[in-house]
Parts: C-alpha cells; structure tokens; sequence
C-alpha cells in the first residue's frame, strides 16, 4: 500500500556531491506506488499511478521534506474480487489516502548516475502512522529527480482486518513489500 508513498522527494543530483547541491521545490509528481503481497492462492501486486504531492526544497539533499499520497481506491491487482476485498480491508471510504511525509534524507554512496538514499518519513494507512524508512536510488536529469525504493511493511501494524475469507481457507499474508517509482519535475507549475 503506499507509503505510499513518498519518498521520492528528493530533487537531488547524481554524481559525487550530489547531497551537497541546492535541491529546489517541486510539486508535479508522476510514477507508481505499488504493493507485492502473497496469499493462499499465489502472489500478487497491486499499483497505483495516481500520485499527488509536493517537494519542500532545501540547500543539501538531506534538509529536503515532502510527501506523496495516492486515493486507497485507485490500487488495483487488475482482478475486480480481489480489489474489491482490498478496498474492503482498507476500508478506503473511512480511510481514503495512502500518504508519506518525508522526515529527513540520508544520502548515501554513490554509483554511476545514481546516489543511495534513505527516506526516513512517516507512512498513513488505513487511520494509522508509523515511521517508515524507504531505502533506494535517487537519479537526476535536467529538472527532473526520480526515486526507486521500498520498504517491508506489516498491514496488521496499521490495524488492516479482513485478511481472511472462507473460514480461513483463503488467506493474504500481513507481510508485503511496498515499492515506489516516482518523478519529480521541479519546473512544475501550480
């Protein structure tokens, strides 16, 4: 589910003292938050591309802060039950967003065009919030900044039910992986 969601906002750079450059606000958000979760009956994924959010610039990667959310109903597995017991576990009328507030950046080593961060932040789901740690890439190209990360994440941690149908024949694991592949374009316009 997203934590959704993101993490993402890190308008850094890419080579050698890329957490030391100015990273500007941004606020058009493109890319998909996506869940791996297994159950009785296999493995599935559910995505999003329906992002929204907004990047607080700073001088250094590691003073940026943000979030991202998506609309808990716009995740799908492309199979109509499943997400439709998905949306029933969310409960997504009382709980409609999936959201990530990004606390702080830890920049780490870089490879290439790329740099590793960590996106320590706080993930909402389902009513709940806890502190989330996002481990990834970050990439930079012109005005644009795009990270790939995820995280494990325990659904029943967020008080997420109804992980069980048919008397307990059909079962989806409380244990997913969060993952996140999201842009941020700092020349948007509001």
């Amino acid at each position: 589910m997203k934590s959704p969601v993101l993490f993402l906002l890190l308008n850094g750079a890419v080579a050698l003292g890329i957490s030391a450059q100015a990273v500007p606000d941004a606020a058009r958000v493109r890319g998909t938050l996506a869940f791996d979760a297994s159950a009785t009956l296999g493995a599935f994924t559910g995505s999003t591309s329906t992002l929204t959010g907004r990047l607080a610039g700073a001088p250094t990667l590691a003073g940026v802060r943000g979030w991202v959310e998506a609309p808990a109903r716009s995740l799908t597995s492309r199979n109509g039950k499943r997400d439709r017991d998905t949306w029933s576990s969310l409960e997504v009328e009382k709980y409609p967003t999936i959201r990530f507030d990004l606390d702080s950046v830890a920049p780490g080593a870089t490879s290439g065009d790329s740099q590793a961060v960590a996106l320590h932040g706080r993930f909402h789901l389902h009513g709940a919030e806890h502190a989330a740690t996002l481990h990834g890439w970050l990439w930079r190209t012109g005005a644009a900044s795009r990270f790939r990360g995820a995280t494990p994440l325990n659904v029943k941690d967020y008080g997420v039910g109804g992980l069980t149908k048919a008397l307990g024949m059909l079962r989806m694991n409380e244990h997913i992986t969060v993952r996140v592949d999201v842009s941020f374009d700092s020349d948007a316009r509001e």
